[in-house]
């Protein structure tokens, strides 16, 4: 008699794990920030991880608003968009601009920066939410608080 089995491939078993998290950007740095939520998207912290498989989990970051950039960067450093289709089309925002008018698209863009710039990384980034201030609608998904720590409370 034939025994019945069952073959569980990587993605089935990567999908079955999935859990929420939520991180409040208050008062964190940039880098750090995008760096561990980098981490948290791949998959990069858990056991099972592989890297041509999406085994990362969804991750809420609240209070985009509230990052903080050290240095000079706010003055220093610029982001670039390349507008096609309009004469000109290059576009350029200071930091300051960018944290004060757009948050969310800062945090993501560093984010993104930290993960890799391939369609499984496309597929891994559409697991982030950023919110500028506090996140509504995810209730339902009981997501567990993560704390970031900065550098000066590692010490």
């Amino acid at each position: 008699m034939q025994r019945q089995t069952t073959q569980i491939t990587k993605e089935q078993a990567a999908k079955a794990g999935k859990k929420w998290y939520l991180v409040d950007a208050t008062g964190i740095s940039l880098g750090r920030l995008a760096s561990e939520v980098a981490v948290i998207l791949m998959g990069k912290n858990k056991v099972d991880y592989t890297p041509s498989v999406d085994c990362g989990d969804y991750v809420i970051v609240t209070n985009a608003a509230k990052v903080k950039l050290t240095g000079n960067k706010a003055k220093t450093k610029t982001y670039y968009d390349n507008k096609s289709g309009t004469y000109g089309g290059l576009r350029e925002r200071s930091a300051k601009v960018m944290i004060e008018q757009y948050p969310e698209e800062m945090v993501k863009r560093a984010i993104w920066g930290m993960m890799p710039h391939t369609s499984l990384g496309r597929s891994e980034l559409l697991k982030l939410h950023v919110f500028e201030g506090e996140c509504e609608g995810f209730e339902s998904q009981n997501p567990t608080p993560i704390v970031i720590a900065s550098k000066h409370e590692e010490r």
